[in-house]
């Protein structure tokens, strides 16, 4: 879907998370897609506040609604929150102050009564008139953005010989092993990829085990290739931008959707495990065309097009449709 130029405004945006880089990526994506500047309200609670949320109220330790609290007047226009224990401050910012609207990225488990509008993942069984449906979960990379890097191309990306391959490594999880046979496939496969006259740009999370990454430099060595290991400035939103295809690991939803905001081709590499959950959220993905799985080799590149998954403007468009002042 076409990103929608977002204009500035002069309504208010509260972020709720628990501070996770995964969790603020989304809300910011959907603030900036309407144009709000927005304040970040990062949420820890303790104890069984903690371990009872989303399903209690809020930390007392947070004294919210009083003088002083990140949680206070003046209330926001628009309250966007993702994460479980964001919940029970979104819920407590409804209940003081009707007039914000509230919004939930991710299925809050507290029923669609929860926010005004409740966004999830196309494989989600959550339903509701409140409901909307995305194919990847919203970030802060739009079409636009991407446009607007892509006039000025680093040096040492253009120094790179024929197509630029973008491989985004993840890491174990609660589904996802990574084990040292992931290694070898993972490997095999990049070495073979690398026959096809590409430069390799490749970003490893702090999820990463060693074995993957070393199989990583092992499989390019001889190929033009940059390695960003986490040390020095994060080159990941030029490279997201320079990118003609991309091999990304199936363990992160986050990075499989930031590539298929691209429009370019996206390789998953599936490690051992997965849930049924992953397994429909990337089968929507290939249905959809924007993704393959990674082959073991490669006989010739493959190249195909698709219209970008834009999952931040489609959410704020939403937002936009069914309360109007949000469009001014």
């Amino acid at each position: 879907m076409p990103a929608r130029p977002a204009r500035k405004s002069t309504l208010t945006a509260w972020t709720i998370t628990d501070a996770k880089k995964g969790m603020d990526v989304q809300v910011e994506g959907v603030a900036r897609a309407l144009g709000l500047e927005y304040a970040a309200k990062h949420v820890a609670p303790r104890g069984p506040w903690r371990w009872l949320a989303p399903w209690i109220g809020t930390d007392p330790r947070e004294r919210f609604g009083s003088a002083g609290s990140q949680f206070a007047q003046p209330w926001p226009d628009l309250a966007l929150a993702t994460g479980r224990l964001s919940i029970p401050a979104l819920r407590a910012v409804r209940k003081a102050s009707p007039e914000t609207l509230t919004v939930v990225i991710q299925d809050p488990r507290t029923g669609t009564g929860t926010a005004d509008l409740i966004a999830v993942p196309a494989h989600d069984a959550l339903e509701g008139e409140n409901v909307i449906k995305t194919l990847t979960a919203p970030h802060g990379f739009s079409p636009d953005r991407l446009a607007r890097l892509r006039k000025s191309v680093p040096k040492n990306i253009a120094a790179l010989p024929g197509q630029t391959a973008i491989v985004v490594l993840g890491g174990p999880n609660a589904v996802y092993r990574f084990t040292q046979d992931d290694s070898r496939r993972l490997a095999g496969a990049l070495s073979s990829m690398a026959r096809h006259d590409l430069g390799f740009l490749v970003t490893a999370s702090r999820r990463t085990p060693g074995h993957v990454l070393d199989a990583t430099r092992d499989a390019l060595a001889g190929t033009p290739h940059i390695v960003w290991d986490g040390n020095g400035e994060n080159p990941y939103e030029s490279w997201l931008a320079h990118g003609d295809l991309f091999v990304v690991t199936a363990d992160s939803v986050n990075m499989t959707g930031e590539a298929c905001v691209t429009g370019k081709p996206v390789y998953v590499f599936h490690p051992q495990g997965g849930s049924k959950k992953f397994e429909k959220f990337h089968e929507n993905l290939r249905r959809y065309g924007a993704t393959k799985p990674l082959p073991e080799h490669f006989g010739n590149l493959e190249s195909w097009a698709y219209t970008p998954l834009d999952s931040a403007s489609q959410i704020a468009d939403e937002i936009r449709r069914r309360w109007p002042k949000f469009a001014a």
